[in-house]
C-alpha cells in the first residue's frame, strides 16, 4: 500500500515539473494566429484586386498603345532618338483620349491614319522620303524624317510652288537662272509642317520632283481628299513616330 501511494507521489512530482502555460499567453498566441489567418486573407485580396486593375488596364488598352510597347522595346535607339519617339507617342495616346481630329504617321508601318479622338477613321499607305544631304553651288542641304508631335502650319490646294534650289542639286541638274514656279509641283494637296516638311500628294508631271520629299511624307489624293474639309492650319496635330 505504501508503495503505490509511493508512486503515485512521484508521478504527480513528474507531472509538476512541467507548469502549464499562463493563460494570457495561451491568449495571445490565439491572437497571433487569428491576426496572422486575417493578414493572409488582406493580402490575398490586395493581389487579386491589383491583378484584375492590370487586367482590365490591358482590355480597355488601345491596340495602338499596345503595338507601341512592342515596338519600342524592339527598337535600338539612342537616348535622343527614344525621348523623340517617347513623346510622339506619349502626345499620340493623348490624342486617342481627346475629341479631335488628328493625323498620325506610323512611319515603322508606313501608314498615314486619320483619327477622331480614339476612333481610326481613314488609312492609307504612305511613302517616306529618303534621308539625305545634298549639296551644290557651296550650299548644303539635310533632311531628316521628322519624328514628334507637331502643328499644322498651312493646308495648299495646287500650290504654285518655286523649285527649290536642292531639286536640282539631288537631280544632278544644272541651276537655272530664274527658277521655275510650278502648280502642284509638289502636289495637289500639300499640308506644310514645322522647317519645310510636308505631307504631300504625287507632283505634277511637270515638276522635277517626282516622288517623295526627303524628309517628308508622300500620300494618296484619295486620302487627302476625304480628310481635307476637317484638316484645320494652327489646329490639327499631327503625330509621328
Amino acid at each position: 500500500m505504501s508503495d503505490r501511494r509511493l508512486e503515485e507521489r512521484s508521478a504527480n512530482s513528474d507531472r509538476r515539473s512541467f507548469p502549464r502555460p499562463p493563460l494570457w499567453l495561451n491568449l495571445l498566441l490565439l491572437l497571433l494566429g487569428i491576426a496572422g489567418i486575417f493578414l493572409a486573407r488582406s493580402h490575398r485580396q490586395r493581389v487579386e484586386r491589383e491583378f484584375a486593375d492590370v487586367l482590365m488596364r490591358e482590355q480597355v488598352t488601345p491596340a495602338d498603345v499596345t503595338k507601341i510597347k512592342d515596338e519600342l522595346a524592339e527598337m535600338d535607339l539612342n537616348r535622343e532618338a527614344l525621348q523623340r519617339e517617347l513623346d510622339a507617342r506619349m502626345k499620340f495616346v493623348g490624342g486617342l483620349k481627346s475629341e479631335n481630329f488628328y493625323l498620325s504617321i506610323d512611319t515603322k508601318g508606313r501608314e498615314l491614319r486619320f483619327y477622331y479622338g480614339d476612333t481610326l477613321l481613314r488609312a492609307s499607305e504612305l511613302t517616306i522620303g529618303d534621308s539625305r544631304t545634298l549639296t551644290a553651288n557651296g550650299k548644303s542641304w539635310t533632311f531628316i524624317p521628322l519624328k514628334g508631335a507637331f502643328p499644322i502650319e498651312a493646308k495648299l490646294v495646287d500650290h504654285a510652288w518655286r523649285i527649290p534650289e536642292w531639286v536640282y542639286a539631288m537631280n544632278g541638274q544644272t541651276l537655272p537662272a530664274e527658277r521655275p514656279v510650278v502648280p502642284g509641283g509638289l502636289g495637289k494637296y500639300v499640308i506644310f509642317l514645322p522647317n519645310g516638311y510636308a505631307i504631300h500628294t504625287q507632283p505634277a508631271a511637270e515638276s522635277p520632283l517626282q516622288g517623295a520629299k526627303p524628309g517628308s511624307y508622300m500620300v494618296s489624293e484619295d486620302f487627302m481628299r476625304a480628310v481635307w474639309p476637317r484638316i484645320d492650319a494652327g489646329k490639327t496635330q499631327v503625330y509621328i513616330y
